[in-house]
């Protein structure tokens, strides 16, 4: 007899709501992290786009409400870091940690989200925490009054440059490209702030420093020109990648590995769902995200009375 009848891998807003919906549909369910909920919103400084809050929501504070609201009903939290999953015996699937411990359960939702990408070149793992980051919420702090360079042209990157405009003297914000690919308003705020100088065309080829960062090297992709730009800090945002790498291969996944599903959030695999920043789809945003772990109880509910449990 499995542990739950319901597992929901991952703290974000996706497994909040997975959390909250289980628990009023009086399932017996229980919320895994491997360390405590929240996901990436933690790294969000403000939110202004999740419906309800018209002057905006930190992200620590948006996540704290949902964890709070999902804990009023009977949802188990477990601090739980789940390496594979594994099918035991008939419609039971056994989450097994790198330890070896195990939770078993008859469905699974996946809400693991999605880690930041790396930019891949020299300097960058060895100078990482150490003026290299990939948190502007996180190490801004630890720049105040100082030069840093931001990477990347979407939303991410010119959000943190105007999280740390509050805080840093200078913002470089290096675009392999001519144009931003962030939304207009947030373009708009950025091309207007005094502190922000936007480096167009260009790449990071080297981050430079011994103790920390000192330089990076760019290359203009246009012109062919090569300088050292001076920064104390280099805050990377070019994209993500899925936490998906423990899933089964029989789990069918997109080209860059994230969940394919359907639209009950069912995944190839019966029994298993997946829903926030880990699934394939077009738009990755906090309400699309709970949207899709509601969605995700609704389908395992009907799973389980197809099982007749």
């Amino acid at each position: 007899m499995p542990d739950y009848q319901l597992a929901i891998i991952g703290g974000g807003p996706a497994g909040l709501a997975a959390g909250l919906y289980a628990g009023r549909a009086g399932l017996k369910a229980v919320l895994t992290e491997r360390l405590s909920p929240g996901g990436q919103v933690l790294t969000t400084d403000w939110i202004e786009n999740y419906p309800g809050f018209p002057d905006g929501i930190s992200g620590f504070d948006l996540v704290d409400r949902m964890a709070a609201q999902m804990r009023k009903f009977s949802t188990d939290e477990r601090v739980f870091e789940v390496n594979s999953l594994e099918f035991e015996g008939e419609n039971e699937i056994l989450l097994r940690s790198p330890t070896g411990d195990t939770l078993s359960a008859r469905a699974v939702i996946v809400a693991t989200g999605a880690a930041p990408n790396r930019l891949g070149v020299p300097g960058e793992e060895e100078l990482a925490g150490k003026g290299v980051s990939y948190c502007a919420t996180c190490d801004g702090p630890f720049f105040r009054d100082q030069v840093v360079a931001v990477v990347g042209g979407g939303d991410s990157a010119v959000q943190e440059s105007l999280f740390l405009s509050k805080i840093v003297k200078k913002i470089y914000l290096i675009h392999r490209r001519d144009e931003l690919r962030a939304v207009k308003w947030l373009q708009e705020r950025a091309f207007s702030n005094p502190k922000i100088e936007i480096l167009w065309d260009s790449v990071v080829e080297k981050i430079n420093g011994s103790e920390g960062v000192e330089s990076v090297h760019l290359k203009n992709k246009k012109s062919g020109e090569s300088r050292d730009l001076p920064v104390q800090g280099v805050f990377i945002f070019v994209g993500i990648h899925p936490n998906t790498g423990f899933l089964p291969e029989t789990i069918k996944k997109d080209a860059r590995g994230f969940v394919v599903t359907d639209e009950w959030m069912q995944t190839s695999v019966r029994g298993i769902y997946a829903a926030g920043d880990c699934r394939a789809k077009p738009l990755r945003q906090i309400v699309s995200a709970v949207c899709e772990g509601a969605t995700a109880v609704y389908g395992v509910e009907h799973y389980l009375t197809e099982l007749g449990l």
